[in-house]
């Protein structure tokens, strides 16, 4: 088990959010009126530090910037971290978060991952940055569906050996479903060996969140582990709800050591408890 480190940026800035509230456009104006009540101070205005088209509830937000991380990570020889943009292309604050990326990809080059807004269009321009992966999400999984044709349009744009799908899930009926669109609209796509087996023909990583606990460290996901142990395809980093290290027990049992992992909010460099030089050597143990 090998530990995947993270830059999350959001308007900027390098945070640790909790999966599912982020909010952009309308939503954001909508949820920031739902916060204050009308009459009250802030009514249609964001929090102080959110821009008006993305708010998200925050559970960190660092003093340092993506490059120090990524100088970070490469001091320990962590390879194979994601860069995420969670700001979409076209919006107020996404050319700051882009920014952000580009300066952890150069400090960091051939050893970090980069995702949020990945298109067909871009993604030369990132792995020409330092990225060794682009990592897709909305361009292939969006409005309640999976895009096929997107999928085979990027990969064979990049290669297969370039590129890592991030497939998130939330449980319904007693199964996980693929979600799209902030991990809002569940597909029809049941999680399974077999939808791995074809996902795998264009990727060369999955990047799988279980969205239901992601950034709360309130545990993990064992079903969902158990399934992705049992599947011997390609790597698979696993992220969400861990918060401990004996949620890194039962990944590392019930993922039957197949899996790697990434540890967000728990971890001490983004305010939480666990040590990160500890996780290091869990995991390399």
């Amino acid at each position: 088990m090998e530990f995947r480190p993270c830059i999350d940026i959001h308007n900027g800035k390098v945070k640790q959010i909790v999966g599912g509230s982020l909010k952009d456009g309308a939503g954001a104006a909508q949820a920031e009126q739902m916060r204050c009540g009308p009459g009250q101070r802030g009514y249609g205005q964001t929090p102080a530090g959110a821009s008006a088209e993305s708010i998200a509830q925050e559970n960190f937000v660092s003093e340092q910037d993506a490059a120090y991380f990524a100088e970070f990570y490469k001091k320990d020889g962590l390879r194979g971290g994601h860069v995420i943009m969670l700001n979409p292309p076209g919006t107020l604050d996404y050319e700051a978060t882009k920014t952000q990326a580009l300066h952890a990809l150069t400090q960091y080059p051939g050893g970090l991952q980069i995702g949020g807004g990945i298109t067909p269009e871009n993604a030369g321009a990132f792995l020409e940055a330092g990225a060794s992966h682009v990592i897709v999400t909305s361009y292939v999984f969006k409005d309640g569906r999976i895009y096929y044709e997107n999928l085979r349009r990027l990969s064979d744009t990049v290669g297969r050996k370039r590129l890592v799908l991030d497939v998130s899930c939330r449980w319904r009926d007693g199964a996980y479903y693929i979600v799209t669109d902030r991990w809002q609209k569940f597909t029809n796509e049941q999680v399974s060996l077999k939808l791995l087996d074809a996902l795998a023909d264009f990727a060369d990583e999955f990047l799988i969140h279980a969205a239901d606990v992601e950034g709360r460290a309130s545990g993990i996901e064992t079903g969902l582990v158990q399934l992705l142990g049992d599947w011997d395809g390609c790597p698979v980093t696993y992220a969400g709800g861990v918060g401990s290290f004996a949620d890194l027990e039962e990944l590392k049992k019930y993922g039957k050591n197949r899996l790697h992992v990434t540890v967000g909010s728990a971890l001490d460099l983004f305010g939480g408890t666990m040590a990160y030089q500890e996780v290091l050597e869990f995991c390399r143990g």
